[in-house]
């Protein structure tokens, strides 16, 4: 079960009584914790946890208690800004800047087509948002460029979903995590990205011992060193490591042979794809000792109950949807699918990034329809009372394939909706030169590095000034109620996408305006017809049932008031033909399959196992770039801190980046701790100050990417490849090539100066003056020798961070059902 107790947490800071509380949803990462906002004199004034919501009874991380500081940034943008003739942002009207969004879109449409508009949209929106770009970008610009930055966050989720199961949607839920003995978590720190999910994990572990925890990880994050089991791989090698342990799990007879037969296609060629990945040949591969992975494959085979989740390890890694296929392969080998405590949970990153997947913002169509299949068109041009035939089909286009179009002068109008693609982006000095070639509209709440390409800034509102739904990782909708209106000359994301069709004049067959609605609830209303019958029907949805229920996951439905807990239960899947989502594509190239190439696979209603091929990082370390060099979050930041960096506490906690590298390779490298070092990529370089400890392996480098100003060279992504998986088309993020290189200068030992006078002299230790010139000892120095002095050294730790407040100690609670 859940949460013993309750526990809220709150952050507030006014004067007085607040005047009222107002319900809520978290507005960070994937979670979805519930919450209530203090409003004091109409203004958001802090937050307290809700405890009577399943998902957190309470208890709020720490970026997520202080989300509503940002919404009283004094640089909130108030009005919009056009670039003017000199190259300046400068203030101007709604209607001149609306007008001249609109006059620039039909130019591209005449000039070059619908295709020449792409919208790229975010995972922190609301699902009525994200609805309305799906219907105002296909059916009334007609264009099919439609993305997100849950590209680069958790489109693999998607993807091997669709492969393995038809459609999208995570198949098991929070409450597997509460009931299963073994919970793997690949590629998910889950620590420090869904801290409140950790300590969930974590309290039911100090009462009742369980679950077993697996962590795969190449670094020893916080989720690694609380677990039973750290696989700490290489950089590269998820799909080595996972058609190993499917081997063992073969070896060892674990296979659900009935199961398998009734339920699954696809079994024979999946096993002849594992035949090479003996234990020895997934050590050679992955480095991690051949007794470990015995071990590992051991508790695959005989744990009754599994989950397992992902995150950005596997999503952001080479082969990120085979990876996945793999682990899903895993669950349907052994039967461990729609079960209590069992199933695979692929993760999101962010709080609403399942929502826009589910209603078509970004790839497919809404509700899991199939771009590819006629007969889904026809479905929603009854729907959206429009042409089917003007609907545009085919594969989707991710914002790297976008950006190619860009540069081959294909695109013209590029509408950046709440996110910042440049710092985001990888290999981003690239991405801006392709934006500096478009007409680049921004809208968000303040300006941010991608300011620097924008023509046209619309202010949107905030976390708190709009009404809305999101869907969290476990397919939980949850209700967003208003707490104060927005600054005077700010309009929410939903107000202006429908004023500009207005302005656009998109109309239905019958004359009357595309976009009915007025307000999210309208809007909710209508999806939900679109949703019905659909694997996401969300038909037994309102809001008073949200509010009342604290969410509810889909489907939910006359037949489901109460929502569904997991998925496939009845072991049967969405891979027919004309249901599926997706024709699904080539495990191994990425092509999408024609509907007879589909229609031969025979899956009718049955899951589909993969053959998982390995395919190496397109980029390995060699030559001039001897080192891995992979990027993540932290605690304190969430993306590219356009909010937590707007928070006192979170930028003091942690104010600027910074580079780990492992305590041997500093000890060769004479690299000592704070030391501001040069790392250097094929593509850019930073400066940064290093991290030393024992968290990565030796020969990798990690860098948080939230930092990434244009002046202080702190980008990750400066440094990052943008090569992608072939399936999901995500940037493969945590693998590029790198060096490290000091930045010194010299001192010039003058006659009677001591290694303690020259180390005062610069601030620095004896110690580590010692290190950096490999000096046994503080004694023998000479007049005219040379040593080498670091030109900077920040004593600005990051600060620590503990992922339980709550002292767990063990009682003798026993659980109740669903063991």
């Amino acid at each position: 079960m859940s949460w013993q107790k309750e526990r809220i947490d709150m952050n507030v800071y006014t004067q007085g009584e607040v005047d009222r509380w107002v319900y809520s949803t978290c507005n960070l990462c994937s979670v979805g914790c519930g919450c209530e906002i203090a409003v004091k004199d109409e203004k958001i004034v802090g937050i307290r946890g809700n405890g009577k919501h399943s998902i957190n009874r309470g208890r709020l991380g720490p970026k997520g208690e202080n989300q509503w500081q940002a919404n009283s940034s004094p640089d909130r943008l108030l009005s919009p800004l056009i670039r003017n003739e000199l190259g300046e942002l400068t203030p101007a009207s709604w209607d001149e800047a609306m007008n001249l969004i609109v006059s620039k879109m039909k130019e591209a449409i005449a000039k070059k087509g619908p295709n020449s508009i792409a919208i790229y949209s975010t995972g922190q929106a609301f699902l009525e948002d994200y609805y309305t770009i799906a219907k105002v970008g296909r059916a009334g610009l007609g264009t099919h460029l439609l993305d997100a930055n849950t590209r680069l966050c958790t489109s693999t989720t998607e993807f091997c979903l669709l492969q393995s199961f038809g459609a999208d949607g995570a198949p098991a839920s929070y409450e597997d995590i509460d009931a299963t003995d073994t919970l793997m978590l690949f590629g998910h720190n889950v620590a420090e990205t869904g801290t409140v999910l950790h300590e969930r994990i974590m309290d039911r572990k100090a009462r009742t011992g369980k679950p077993y925890i697996i962590a795969v990880d190449p670094r020893k994050t916080l989720t690694a060193r609380g677990s039973d089991l750290h696989l700490q791989l290489r950089p590269g090698t998820n799909v080595p490591l996972l058609n190993g342990l499917l081997y063992l799990m073969l070896q060892n007879g674990a296979a659900d042979r009935e199961f398998i037969e009734k339920y699954t296609i696809g079994f024979e060629e999946m096993r002849g794809a594992l035949e090479e990945w003996t234990p020895e040949r997934t050590s050679e591969a992955t480095g991690i000792p051949v007794e470990t992975l015995l071990e590992a494959g051991r508790i695959l085979s005989e744990t009754p109950s599994l989950v397992s989740t992902t995150l950005q390890g596997a999503f952001q890694s080479a082969d990120a949807t085979t990876a996945c296929v793999a682990i899903n392969n895993i669950h349907l080998v052994r039967g461990l699918i729609g079960r209590p405590g069992s199933g695979p949970l692929h993760m999101a990153g962010q709080p609403s990034s399942s929502s826009n997947r589910t209603v078509g913002g970004v790839g497919t169509y809404p509700a899991n329809r199939n771009p590819m299949n006629p007969q889904h068109l026809e479905e929603m041009g009854r729907l959206w009372n429009v042409d089917p035939a003007k609907l545009p089909a085919g594969p989707e286009k991710g914002i790297e394939e976008q950006l190619e179009m860009i540069e081959q002068e294909q695109i013209d109008v590029f509408w950046n909706i709440g996110t910042n693609p440049l710092v985001s982006l990888p290999n981003r000095k690239r991405a801006k030169s392709a934006l500096e070639k478009v007409f680049v509209i921004m809208q968000d709440h303040f300006l941010t590095e991608t300011s620097k390409v924008a023509d046209i800034v619309l202010p949107a509102a905030m976390w708190g000034e709009k009404e809305g739904t999101m869907e969290n990782a476990d397919r939980r909708i949850n209700l967003l109620r208003k707490a104060v209106n927005p600054p005077e000359g700010v309009r929410t994301d939903l107000d202006i996408l429908i004023d500009f069709s207005k302005r656009m004049d998109f109309r239905d067959k019958d004359g009357n305006p595309l976009i009915g609605y007025s307000t999210p609830e309208e809007a909710f209303e209508e999806w939900k017809e679109v949703s019905r019958g659909r694997p996401s029907d969300m038909t037994g949805m309102t809001y008073e049932k949200l509010e009342r229920h604290n969410g509810l996951r889909w489907p939910a439905t006359a037949e489901r008031p109460e929502g569904t807990v997991r998925l496939y239960e009845d072991f049967k899947f969405p891979t027919s033909a004309e249901y599926a989502q997706s024709y699904t594509k080539d495990q191994f190239t990425g092509r999408a399959l024609t509907k007879a190439e589909y229609e031969e696979k025979q899956a009718d209603g049955r899951a589909i196992l993969h053959a998982t091929r390995y395919n190496p990082p397109s980029e390995q370390p060699g030559g001039d770039f001897p080192m891995w060099l992979t990027t993540g979050r932290l605690v304190w930041h969430w993306h590219t801190r356009t909010k937590t960096g707007r928070s006192p506490y979170l930028q003091a906690a942690a104010p600027h980046g910074y580079v780990e590298l492992h305590e041997d390779d500093a000890r060769e490298h004479g690299i000592v701790e704070g030391e501001v070092v040069r790392v250097v990529s094929p593509r850019g370089w930073i400066e940064v100050p290093a991290k030393i400890g024992d968290a990565v392996q030796r020969g990798l480098l990690f860098v948080p990417f939230h930092f990434g100003s244009w002046e202080s060279n702190q980008a990750a992504n400066d440094l990052t490849a943008d090569f992608v998986d072939p399936l999901s088309k995500q940037p493969t993020f945590k693998q590029s090539a790198c060096r490290i290189e000091k930045l010194r200068r010299q001192h010039l030992v003058a006659s009677g100066e001591t290694i303690g006078y020259i180390a005062g002299q610069y601030k620095m230790s004896v110690d580590d003056l010692l290190k950096v010139n490999r000096l046994d000892t503080p004694y023998g120095i000479q007049s005219g020798q040379h040593l080498e002095v670091p030109i900077s050294v920040m004593n600005v730790p990051i600060q620590p961070y503990t992922p339980q407040r709550t002292e767990f100690a063990k009682t003798p609670v026993e659980e109740g059902g669903g063991q």
